[in-house]
């Protein structure tokens, strides 16, 4: 009997480390919760960036003010926050994010994807936020400028930005918005709300009105989201 449990033993020692070895690993996104505030926010951000992902509870009722770049850009303007490089979902309840009026010039968002920024996985999901006040000048997508990577928003706005291409959000990625609004952004040359350059658009429930000059752009053979 004593040796049978010897064997036991021995066939549990041995199965354990080859579980250990042989089972897929999951990283779940890391949760966080972002004081209202515009340095709690960029450093949730590179929190959730380095972790691989994150899930980031913003202040309910909290406008985020920002009132400098916490990204260099790569888009023809830095972003006021630090730029989207892995899989990073945000969720508030009546709460904003916008660039301080008479702040120096910057997009709000920078989503990173692999085919225009290599080693890099941006994807943004956003519920129940609004972003404006983004500003990016000649460069793209003064609200969100979405460079190869997926953007989602859901019950969400951009609103009050400008760029020289989609004024609310540029991309060349994929976009899609579910009950959403793109309102009131401006574009110097075309696609006030939604310009889109490359990859796919999905609008449900969705308006892009009210943009200058055109609600929506796009690059030809690209179809305009609206």
């Amino acid at each position: 009997m004593r040796a049978i449990h010897v064997v036991r033993s021995l066939v549990a020692a041995a199965v354990l480390p080859l579980a250990l070895v042989s089972a897929p690993s999951a990283r779940a996104a890391l949760p966080i919760q972002v004081a209202c505030g515009e340095s709690a926010l960029a450093d949730a951000i590179n929190t959730a960036n380095a972790a691989g992902g994150g899930s980031l509870t913003l202040a309910a009722l909290c406008t985020y003010t920002l009132t400098s770049a916490h990204s260099s850009g790569g888009a023809g303007h830095p972003a006021g926050l630090p730029n989207i490089t892995t899989p990073i979902s945000m969720t508030g309840f009546l709460t904003q994010i916008t660039r301080a009026p008479g702040a120096p010039a910057f997009r709000i968002f920078e989503v990173d994807g692999p085919s225009q920024v290599p080693g890099t996985n941006g994807r943004l999901s956003m519920n129940t936020l609004t972003v404006s006040g983004g500003d990016a000048g000649l460069g793209v997508g003064g609200g969100i400028a979405n460079l190869g990577g997926t953007v989602t928003l859901t019950s969400s706005t951009v609103s009050g930005s400008r760029a020289s291409y989609g004024g609310g959000i540029y991309t060349d990625g994929a976009l899609t918005l579910t009950g959403s609004t793109v309102t009131g952004n401006t574009a110097s040359v075309v696609g006030g709300g939604i310009f889109t350059n490359a990859g796919t658009v999905t609008l449900t429930g969705s308006g892009v009105v009210g943009n200058t000059p055109t609600n929506c752009g796009a690059l030809p053979p690209v179809s305009p989201a609206c």
